[in-house]
């Protein structure tokens, strides 16, 4: 049945045509783009360690933990560091996570720094830029 073929037909072309726009868009932003490496940090260290937060609940999953029960543990310290106010550096969440006796009965000291090594964050970014920027 061809009766909504003039539908099927501007599809394509509205479509490359909005794609194209976006696109430019995207350019003209990305290309005006200031970033300030400063504040980031900054910003990220007034969390505490809150982004990290995850990485802790897979490593207890990898320990045997169920994710529902991960996710409880990490979330009662985790949320003890979000009501403090900030600069959360004296209530960051490897201090609570180590004073958690169900935490560290868990995770060795080693395996929970870990999980707060912002290096693994940045452990791919040479092959990532290389893709995007051949």
């Amino acid at each position: 049945d061809i009766s909504h073929s003039s539908v099927e037909r501007g599809i394509g072309p509205d479509a490359t045509i909005h794609l194209d726009f976006a696109l430019h868009r995207m350019a003209m932003v990305i290309e005006k783009l200031v970033v300030y490496p400063e504040n980031m940090a900054r910003n990220l260290a007034l969390l505490g360690g809150l982004h990290n937060s995850q990485r802790v609940m897979l490593a207890l999953t990898q320990a045997g933990v169920t994710r529902e029960d991960a996710y409880r543990l990490v979330q009662r310290s985790a949320m003890q560091v979000w009501q403090s106010p900030p600069p959360r550096a004296e209530t960051a969440l490897i201090d609570k996570l180590k004073a958690d006796p169900d935490i560290v009965s868990k995770l060795d000291t080693k395996t929970l720094e870990s999980c707060f090594d912002d290096a693994h964050h940045f452990a791919r970014v040479d092959v990532i830029f290389k893709r995007v920027f051949g």
